[in-house]
């Protein structure tokens, strides 16, 4: 038996580089048009500002306080680092923007950073800072004196040969423009992985990813919740209303007329659109999932599959209302495609509360060898339960039978 496929949720491609490691991964000719070169040596050259201020302040402060000579260095030199370590932890976070331009929040600390904030502080303001600004004098410099070959070496009167070489330098300058804004933004785009991996923890990243994920899903929900109010008590009632005001102008008319053939077709309509209406508010937000709950919501939709389906779903109470409209998608989706693609005779929902965790099965007996890639919907199923902090496990080997589980966590 084929082990079971965790399906990953598949995020959208950003429609711009967001980092100047994303930058270089595109066309040269688009990232070298673009502003992440210039982004980026600025971001490099700003690294040497702090270590500037290091070097400003404690030559003051020797210049002013400096009685015992050599002895008093390490002390002073540690003062000033530790005064400059808050202003150099906001200015890190400040110019990481230049190089990443995804969103970095405040000191999570509050008025004083953390440690890993301070000791990235530290680290810039004695070594990276440096580091940088060698790094990108380097990049250019080469090509520079390369380019301006012409202007600063004097040419021979001798001969040709030195001409020559002088423009040929500078040829070799211009071809290395390209190689020194790669140099440049790939250290950028390093620095700023790093700094960001300091900066800005992964888990809270994290966090706050999921958190704004389930703030869009609770929002979507209100509004498929208000869109189905809307259709129930609005269209749906006028529907209803035309429906008996034809059949009541029908009455007047002699049976067998050709009005009264038009006004039963017109009733006929009414009536199929009214049945469609009330199929698409049930698609919506049916209102059963609302009133009583998920076991009675999925009885209903196994009661109208297409292929047998066995209800057993057994909790003690209600469950969050995006945890139950999030499962009651993967069954309705789930049968759905066991009746389009699986051949299956009948097909099993099984649904249990453990542990604060809701877990759902969906087995059929069909022919098996499901496959997100084959576009049945799995991927759509995954986001759908990964929006709530839940996982979604597909077991379909070839010839059957198809397993779809759900694994959704209940936070009241």
């Amino acid at each position: 038996m084929a082990a079971p496929v965790l399906v990953p949720a598949v995020a959208p491609a950003a429609l711009a580089p967001r980092t100047a490691l994303d930058a270089l991964a595109g066309p040269p000719g688009r990232f070298l048009t673009s502003v992440w070169p210039w982004r980026s040596l600025a971001y490099l050259l700003t690294g040497a500002v702090p270590g500037f201020a290091f070097g400003t302040v404690l030559s003051s402060a020797r210049a002013v306080g400096d009685v015992a000579g050599a002895i008093t260095a390490v002390p002073v030199a540690a003062l000033v680092a530790a005064a400059l370590l808050v202003p150099v932890a906001w200015f890190e976070r400040w110019r990481l923007r230049l190089a990443d331009r995804q969103p970095v929040r405040g000191l999570p600390g509050g008025r004083w950073p953390g440690w890993r904030e301070a000791g990235h502080a530290l680290v810039a303001l004695v070594v990276l800072g440096w580091v940088d600004l060698l790094v990108a004098v380097v990049a250019i410099a080469g090509p520079a004196v390369l380019i301006l070959s012409p202007v600063v070496q004097p040419i021979s009167p001798e001969g040709e040969a030195t001409l020559g070489e002088t423009f040929i330098g500078s040829a070799a300058g211009l071809l290395l423009v390209p190689v020194a804004a790669y140099t440049v933004s790939a250290w950028a785009g390093a620095r700023a992985a790093m700094a960001r991996a300091m900066l800005v923890p992964q888990e809270a990243e994290t966090r706050e990813v999921a958190r704004s994920r389930a703030r869009l899903v609770d929002a979507f929900e209100a509004e498929r919740r208000r869109i189905e109010r809307d259709l129930h008590d609005g269209a749906q009632q006028r529907l209803v209303a035309l429906s008996m005001k034809l059949g009541l102008a029908g009455l007047d008319l002699p049976p067998g007329s050709p009005a009264a053939l038009r006004l039963e077709e017109a009733r006929e309509l009414a009536g199929q659109a009214l049945a469609e209406l009330r199929e698409l508010i049930r698609g919506v937000h049916p209102q059963v999932l609302a009133d009583r709950g998920l076991p009675a919501a999925v009885r209903d939709v196994a009661g109208r599959s297409p292929v047998p389906a066995r209800v057993d779903i057994a909790l003690d109470g209600r469950l969050p209302a995006r945890v139950e409209a999030a499962a009651y998608y993967v069954v309705c989706e789930t049968l759905a495609n066991v009746a389009k693609h699986s051949g299956a005779q009948s097909c099993t929902v099984r649904g249990r509360l453990r542990r604060s965790v809701l877990v759902l099965e969906v087995a059929d007996d069909g022919r098996g060898g499901a496959d997100p890639a084959l576009g049945t919907g799995l991927t759509g199923l995954a986001d759908r339960v990964a929006a709530v902090e839940g996982t979604l496990s597909v077991e379909s080997p070839y010839g059957g039978p198809t397993t779809v589980r759900a694994e959704i966590p209940c936070v009241w």
